[in-house]
């Protein structure tokens, strides 16, 4: 048998397949050679040489494998060739089963800060929506044992024929959604230190950070395609999982995102307008005049926006600044269509990116938690 431990594991870091051999026979095993399949990106195929298995004995040996690509990695078929006692005949087998190693990106810690102005009432993620608007407006429901009597409502109570209670407040978690622009014209470079990803990594520390607070978290694409899917009716993750299955939906499908072929972010936008509710939060590659324009239009009447936008020619030939006229002219287009816009330069540190987006939003605002405003903490 194998396992993996653990079965999903952040790029550059490593995990520990365990190998495990029975000998169901009433005969002990002469010498046996093991031999596990792994992609060549996972390191060297692991061999393992056993002396002896007695009948009904087990052995137990381990590996490591590590990438700093992520994907998903098939690991085995397992080969096993043994002679027996005598040494006089050899035997070579090979089994069909195998398991899969997912490697995701890194997942960077973010620091907790405050959205300011219209982000408040995002708090830690929770809204509260009152089941009730009136005693016109009341839906009851049966009482239960252990209900406070002073919520037992009479009108409902004598309609139905049995005791009936107010229900309680339903808390419904605030909404975000993180775009990740994937398409293939607007990064340059391949590889762990790419552009592209960056704003993987950055993403998916991003969901699993709001997860963490308590929002419900929509995966978006530039292809429209969102997680979870259509299946799940638009749904955000988080809001109907547990945030730690949210999580690992959302990495799963990082795991393997690559680069579309599309050459606009209508689709996106198309969904967003569907649907868009909440907080957004963009990584967009360079974008031409036409795409800012569309994706200042992302934003929601109101609704507060989060973009960064990298400067992907920079981050091919390391080194700072790119078309430095183009990029301020981009974010300056976002900024004027109300998004808190910043630059990714290469090597950019997420958390730090993330407190001048706090800051910047504070600023533009005009609100500050010196002035006495109440803001609400969006991350």
């Amino acid at each position: 048998g194998r396992r993996l431990s653990p079965a999903r594991v952040p790029a550059a870091a490593e995990a520990r397949v365990h190998l495990r051999i029975d000998n169901v026979s009433r005969l002990p095993t002469g010498l046996l050679m093991l031999q596990d399949r792994v992609p060549y990106v996972l390191g060297p195929r692991p061999r393992f040489v056993l002396d002896r298995v007695e009948a009904g004995g087990r052995r137990e040996v381990s590996y490591r494998v590590r990438s700093d690509l992520r994907g998903r990695y098939p690991l085995g078929p397992l080969q096993l060739r043994l002679t027996d006692p005598f040494g006089m005949c050899e035997l070579t087998r090979a089994f069909s089963t195998y398991d899969t190693l997912t490697v995701v990106p890194r997942v960077e810690p973010l620091p907790a800060v405050r959205l300011a102005g219209e982000a408040a009432g995002y708090g830690d993620g929770r809204l509260r929506s009152v089941a009730l608007a009136g005693e016109d407006d009341v839906i009851p429901r049966e009482y239960r044992h252990g209900d406070d009597l002073r919520r037992v409502h009479w009108r409902s109570t004598a309609r139905y024929g049995e005791l009936m209670v107010r229900r309680e407040e339903q808390p419904r978690r605030a909404h975000c959604t993180v775009l990740l622009d994937t398409r293939g014209i607007a990064f340059q470079g391949a590889g762990p230190d790419s552009a592209f990803e960056w704003a993987v990594s950055a993403a998916a520390s991003t969901s699993v950070h709001l997860l963490e607070r308590g929002f419900s978290v929509r995966l978006l694409t530039d292809t429209g395609d969102s997680v979870p899917g259509p299946d799940g009716m638009g749904g955000y993750a988080g809001s109907a999982h547990d945030s730690a299955d949210a999580a690992g939906l959302v990495l799963d499908t990082l795991a393997v995102v690559d680069h579309s072929e599309g050459e606009t972010l209508s689709p996106a936008y198309d969904t967003l307008r569907g649907g868009g509710e909440g907080l957004l939060i963009a990584f967009f590659g360079d974008l031409d005049e036409e795409q800012a324009a569309l994706a200042g239009r992302m934003r929601q009447r109101g609704g507060p926006a989060v973009a960064f936008l990298l400067d992907s020619p920079s981050w091919a030939r390391d080194v700072r600044g790119g078309d430095a006229e183009e990029l301020e002219d981009r974010l300056r287009m976002l900024r004027e269509a109300g998004w808190t816009a910043l630059p990714v330069e290469p090597g950019a540190s997420l958390a730090a990116l993330w407190r001048r987006a706090d800051q910047q939003r504070a600023r533009t605002s005009g609100t500050s938690e010196q002035d006495g405003t109440t803001a609400g903490s969006w991350s």
